[in-house]
């Protein structure tokens, strides 16, 4: 027996690694992981791509039919160009604002309840989150927040119709004179009383102080009228005749127009009388279009057109908090004597928001950015939840078809293996990119 040269050490029977353990050993523990790894995430990554170049049966080779139809499909393209949409918008946007309420955070008090509170939305899930969103993105202004909201903006700017959808009968002494306003059928005189009558007006869209009507007392030197409701609940009124119960249309514009002018206009008390003067004598009495509008319903947020960014506003308003808190951490690292010196020296806090923070930062934005872009590939729950029937076509990301074509009633196994394919080549630059990234952070 042979002993080994003098000053080399003799050979381990077995190699050990650094921490004592034999790769024996180490493979046993990591033989489970592996092949769980390879049954759920390996294998079907390979069949998928097997199965993606097969037609809707699997029995026929397809080449690359499957693919093609991606890009020429309507429907398909959509779902791709929404993607496209997302990818760009969602992450930026939650980004930018993460940014803003990390560095805003830090000069009040309050910052870390804001933090909180702008967090806590991490913690429900997607599902709920749909949920919530669709009832915000109602569009009738009693039930959805966002146009509740809308309409009481506009409604402060813009004068609303206070009597929408009402209209005469062919009985009263009112026709229509186009442009949605009516006109009396013959000219008013001075020492009579004119009577304009209406129906239509639902009960509830009656005002609340409005009072029965009745007729008023002629006026010589003016034309006195009422303008009212014909309209007696649970029957028994008669047409053209101020019943006891009908109310009076308050708020109702009237104005005497003679050759094509305005010669006087008033509205209508709240037991619907009014009164104009002696110029309106031999005039008509026209009830502009204005009374009758329909009321501003608002925006129709999961119409074709807004249902993507409404769906990638609820998007921003769960993962906003997520980029805020990274950021924030990444903001606490950065040294406070290069801020201030960039202040000794004369910037303001803007430059040294763009000059100093911003660049500090750019490694943990890299990081948010990437980590949102992946995330928004697979985005899912909150397009099938928010999006109506009527628009989900619209709306339409590749995640969603995925399901859809895998899984619809006009399942084509083919298209959804290709679809997600093309996923998962979408995911694997922005990966690669995150890898070389921390790969030279850790050179550093």
């Amino acid at each position: 027996m042979t002993s080994a040269p003098a000053g080399r050490p003799a050979k381990p029977a077995a190699y050990k690694s650094v921490t004592g353990t034999r790769r024996a050993v180490a493979a046993g523990f990591l033989l489970p992981a592996l092949l769980l790894l390879g049954a759920l995430v390996v294998y079907p990554i390979g069949y998928s791509v097997q199965r993606s170049f097969f037609d809707t049966s699997g029995d026929s080779f397809a080449g690359l039919d499957n693919y093609v139809e991606l890009f020429t499909d309507d429907t398909l393209l959509t779902a791709v160009k929404n993607n496209a949409i997302w990818v760009v918008l969602a992450p930026t946007v939650a980004t930018a604002l993460g940014l803003v309420f990390a560095v805003l955070t830090e000069r009040v008090r309050w910052g870390t309840a804001f933090k909180l509170v702008v967090f806590m939305p991490m913690a429900i899930s997607m599902l709920a989150a749909g949920i919530i969103f669709r009832l915000v993105y109602e569009q009738d202004p009693d039930r959805g927040v966002a146009n509740a909201v809308w309409v009481g903006v506009h409604d402060t700017f813009a004068e609303s119709s206070g009597f929408p959808r009402a209209r005469p009968l062919p009985v009263h002494p009112l026709k229509a004179a186009g442009g949605g306003a009516y006109v009396t059928k013959v000219p008013v005189r001075s020492g009579e009383t004119a009577r304009l009558p209406l129906i239509g007006v639902a009960p509830a869209q009656m005002p609340k102080d409005a009072r029965p009507a009745r007729d008023p007392a002629a006026r010589p030197d003016g034309i006195a009228g009422t303008a009212w409701l014909d309209f007696t609940k649970g029957g028994g009124g008669r047409p053209n005749a101020v019943d006891a119960r009908e109310l009076g249309l308050k708020g109702l514009r009237i104005e005497a127009v003679k050759d094509g002018r305005v010669v006087a206009s008033t509205t209508a008390a709240a037991d619907g009388t009014f009164a104009l003067p002696a110029a309106a004598d031999g005039a008509v009495l026209r009830l502009p279009a204005s009374n009758f509008r329909e009321q501003y319903g608002g925006v129709e947020w999961l119409g074709p057109s807004l249902v993507t960014p409404a769906v990638i506003g609820s998007y921003v308003w769960m993962w906003a908090g997520f980029a805020m808190v990274l950021i924030a951490a990444g903001l606490a690292s950065v040294p406070r004597e290069l801020l201030e010196a960039a202040r000794v020296d004369g910037a303001n806090e803007w430059q040294v928001f763009r000059r100093i923070t911003v660049p500090l930062l750019a490694p943990v934005l890299a990081v948010v950015l990437v980590t949102l872009m992946i995330n928004v590939l697979k985005v899912f729950d909150l397009v099938f939840i928010i999006a109506p029937g009527s628009a989900q076509d619209d709306a339409n990301v590749l995640a969603l078809q995925l399901y859809r074509s895998s899984f619809g009633t006009d399942a084509d196994l083919g298209i959804g293996s290709a679809i997600a394919v093309l996923l998962l080549l979408l995911v694997i630059p922005v990966m690669a990119f995150n890898i070389r990234r921390m790969r030279r952070e850790a050179r550093r």
